[in-house]
């Protein structure tokens, strides 16, 4: 796969995932999976048959187990989060994450892109729910990689972000 087809892969996984999001203006109830749980929400899961390794356990960055305990609320036909204490407190405070990149634009170097939980298994299938990815703006590009990565920034807390979104980091720098 090369970075443009990629790029392409992303932009369509944000679409969906803001379709999913309830940001579009036609609303479409989200099919549930055999757990009774709507599909496109929750931290993902990571396919056995994924080339690429899980995330390991790293005491330095923030554990997406705490950014996916966010539930949701209905109102006016959206979506809205609603964030436990736990993460209201992480708002504004420079954080550490380790994910998956998934690239905005085509491109080696990315200075915007979303990090997910888990790896791309599917061009047209959104890895997790908005819970599970953090939208990420840097100081400076970032070379793309399909491996994991660590990105340290200003975290925000989006109560409701037009596209959907529950986090991003600006400001973000890569860390080893």
């Amino acid at each position: 796969m090369n970075l443009r087809t990629s790029s392409s892969f992303a932009a369509a996984a944000l679409a969906a995932a803001l379709l999913l999001t309830g940001t579009s203006q036609a609303q479409l109830s989200a099919p549930l999976a055999d757990s009774g749980v709507p599909m496109g929400t929750g931290a993902g899961v990571h396919s056995p048959n994924s080339p690429f390794a899980p995330l390991q356990d790293r005491a330095d960055v923030l554990p997406w187990s705490v950014l996916t305990a966010v539930k949701t609320r209905v109102e006016k036909n959206r979506v809205l989060p609603v964030f436990p204490n736990t993460v209201q407190a992480l708002n504004q405070k420079s954080q550490r994450i380790q994910g998956f990149m998934m690239p905005l634009d085509p491109g080696e170097k990315q200075k915007h892109f979303l990090l997910s939980s888990v790896p791309l298994t599917c061009s047209f299938c959104v890895p997790g729910g908005p819970e599970s990815m953090v939208e990420v703006k840097t100081k400076t590009p970032v070379k793309y990689s399909l491996e994991a990565v660590v990105v340290e920034g200003q975290f925000a807390v989006l109560k409701d972000d037009p596209y959907g979104l529950f986090y991003r980091i600006t400001d973000a720098v890569s860390v080893k």
